[in-house]
């Protein structure tokens, strides 16, 4: 009973250690300093974290068809998406060309050395988090067509 209790207080400081944003420092594409936990803090707006490569074709797909229906979502919610960049050293010189050319309506952040991506465990991107009061409210792995739609009625629940 013993082994019990200590492994299901294990498995739930696991899982609430998960649950909330890390304090970490990244840069926006204009260099300047963003901090995770308190510049996305908006009491009851949903931030939406998507994390993606330029080298990442489900990744751009997703972004691409989430930036033709953000109008809407924004419109409708108190919502707001950032595309987290993993692109490491050797690619993080297309991000701001390809972001540039896209003219993609929210914020990119780049997390040039996997912290943020390291910090919730993640391993295959994309990758999306929405986040509500500073708690991971859902995770999203991988994208397939359509996916978007899924997510914006999830995110009507929340």
């Amino acid at each position: 009973m013993k082994q019990l209790t200590i492994l299901l207080l294990f498995v739930i400081s696991v899982a609430n250690a998960q649950k909330e944003l890390p304090n970490l420092t990244l840069k926006g594409l204009d260099n300047k300093a963003i901090n995770i936990k308190t510049d996305y803090a908006e009491t009851d707006k949903l931030y939406v974290f998507s994390f993606w490569a330029t080298w990442c074709g489900p990744c751009l797909n997703e972004l691409e068809a989430i930036s033709e229906e953000y109008d809407n979502w924004t419109k409708e919610l108190n919502v707001e998406l950032i595309a987290v960049s993993t692109d490491d050293a050797r690619t993080q010189k297309r991000v701001k060309p390809l972001v540039n050319g896209k003219n993609w309506p929210f914020s990119v952040i780049l997390d040039s050395n996997q912290d943020f991506k390291r910090s919730l465990a993640i391993v295959d991107i994309p990758y999306t988090i929405v986040v509500k009061n500073g708690i991971i409210v859902h995770i999203q792995s991988g994208y397939m067509q359509g996916s978007e739609k899924e997510l914006f009625t999830i995110l009507k629940t929340l």
